[in-house]
């Protein structure tokens, strides 16, 4: 059971953290160009709240379209790999194979296929978010209890039928689990996506302030980057959980 005292604990943990970063950069006198203390992170992060903004608007677009184009592109690749025994002996250990080549190489191609613009970032967080829905869709689907399937066949019920009303909502947990995961890591493509070619988003601010020296606008764009992070993660987790409760009604 949670206790009532948790929060409080969790808060004086991460204080705990920020407090001996600070200590630890001031007593050794650490160089703010080589990592800055948690102060100058929180000023900077202040002073350029309406550049991180902006960037950060651009950068939650590309991570938004290219999660829903994984989640249907993810979706309607498991269900067909469900369906199909060929595309299971064919079709999926291509993905996995696909899976494991780093997707920061791949970023300069995606450059040259589809320029500057905001497509090659889409495409770059849709290839990273994919996988973890194809995977968490496809064994939703294959881990139906068996008792319930024997249930509905004693009743003749269809293939559509069990399919659509037993299978889905059996798959709806598994595939809210593959969401949260995807969702950070379309966040993560995105950005990756702006490091190699862009001219705007989180990912350049980053780039450009690093280049320039400036450390604490470093921290604070990935400060920025976490919060968004985390802001869709419990976006996606606050639906997850109504389309769950209203499966189970």
């Amino acid at each position: 059971m949670r206790s009532r005292w948790e929060p409080v604990q969790v808060g004086l943990f991460f204080a705990t953290l920020v407090a001996a970063w600070e200590a630890g950069v001031r007593a050794f006198q650490v160089k703010e160009y080589l990592l800055p203390p948690p102060s100058a992170v929180a000023l900077e992060l202040w002073q350029s709240r309406w550049l991180l903004l902006q960037h950060g608007l651009i950068t939650l677009n590309e991570t938004v379209l290219g999660f829903l184009a994984g989640a249907v592109g993810g979706v309607l690749l498991a269900v067909g790999i469900f369906c199909s025994p060929l595309a299971r002996r064919t079709v999926y250990p291509l993905v996995v194979a696909l899976q494991s080549v780093p997707k920061a190489a791949v970023a300069p191609l995606l450059v040259v296929w589809f320029g500057f613009g905001l497509l090659s970032k889409v495409v770059m967080s849709f290839l990273i978010a994919f996988f973890p829905i194809v995977i968490s869709a496809l064994g939703g689907l294959m881990s139906t209890p068996e008792n319930l399937l024997e249930h509905l066949r004693a009743h003749r019920a269809t293939w559509w039928d069990t399919f659509w009303r037993l299978r889905v909502p059996s798959a709806l947990p598994s595939f809210v689990d593959g969401c949260k995961v995807a969702m950070p890591l379309a966040v993560i493509g995105a950005v990756i996506g702006e490091f190699v070619g862009s001219n705007e988003g989180l990912g350049n601010q980053i780039m450009l302030a690093s280049g320039t020296g400036r450390t604490p606008l470093v921290f604070a764009a990935l400060a920025a980057v976490t919060l968004l992070s985390l802001l869709l993660f419990a976006v996606v987790e606050l639906l997850g959980g109504l389309v769950w409760w209203r499966s189970r009604a």
